[in-house]
C-alpha cells in the first residue's frame, strides 16, 4: 500500500473513523472520499504482514474488511480473539450526544501444533457503524468495518486476554497475581522489595 504524502500524518479519532471513513465506504455518494484505506480479507494477512497491504501511519495499520457477526476472524496461522470490551462511539453535538458506532477489541493468537495457543502483542480495534446508519439490518449479510491494528510494547497493553468465559470477574495484572500467589499466612511486613 502506498504511503501518505510527505508531511501528512493520518491520525483520525474514533469518531472520524466511523463518521467519515466507514460511513463513506458504505455510502460512496457522500462528498468525503478518501480512498487510501484498502480493503483486506482477515484470512489473507497476518498482523505482521500488514506493511505492504494496509495504510500505515504512526505505527498503526488501517484497512476495511467485511465481517459477519459472531464469526471468528481466522488466518492461516492464528485468529483474532474478541475481548468482549465493546465501546460505544459517541458523537457530541450542541443538542446532545448520539451513538454513531461501536468499537470492538481483539488480540491475535497464534495456533501451534500443540493444543496451546500463543497470545501475541498484536491488538486490533474494529469499528462498526450503528444500525441507524445501515441500510440493511440483516445480521446474515456481510458488514463493512474499518480496523486499526498495532503491536503493543507491553503484553496486550495490560489487557488480560486469557478469559475463556465471560464470568464477570475482574482481570488481574501481573503484580496482582504475584501478591495473590503469596501464602495467606505470610505477613505483609515480611515482603521486601528491591530498590
Amino acid at each position: 500500500m502506498g504511503d501518505l504524502p510527505p508531511g501528512f500524518s493520518f491520525d483520525p479519532t474514533d469518531e472520524e473513523l466511523v463518521l467519515y471513513y466507514l460511513k463513506s465506504k458504505i455510502a460512496p455518494n457522500l462528498h468525503f472520499n478518501f480512498n487510501n484505506i484498502p480493503d483486506l480479507d482477515f484470512s489473507s494477512s497476518h498482523p505482521w504482514e500488514l506493511n505492504e497491504r494496509a495504510l500505515w501511519s504512526k505505527n498503526q495499520w488501517y484497512f476495511f474488511s467485511q465481517v459477519k457477526e459472531n464469526i471468528i476472524r481466522a488466518t492461516e496461522k492464528g485468529y483474532w480473539k474478541e475481548l468482549n470490551m465493546n465501546e460505544p462511539i459517541i458523537l457530541k453535538k450542541n443538542c446532545g450526544e448520539k451513538i454513531i458506532g461501536t468499537k470492538k477489541y481483539f488480540v491475535y493468537y497464534i495456533t501451534t501444533n500443540i493444543p496451546e495457543q500463543v497470545q501475541t502483542n498484536w491488538i486490533m480495534e474494529e469499528f462498526h457503524l450503528s444500525n441507524s446508519f445501515k441500510k440493511r439490518k440483516n445480521e446474515k449479510l456481510l458488514e463493512w468495518v474499518v480496523c486499526r491494528v498495532h503491536e503493543s510494547k507491553n503484553n496486550a497493553e495490560g489487557i488480560n486476554c486469557d478469559d475463556d468465559d465471560d464470568d464477570g470477574e475482574v482481570e488481574l495484572s501481573a503484580l496482582d497475581e504475584v501478591f495473590l500467589s503469596l501464602d495467606d499466612d505470610q505477613e505483609q511486613d515480611e515482603i521486601s522489595f528491591p530498590y
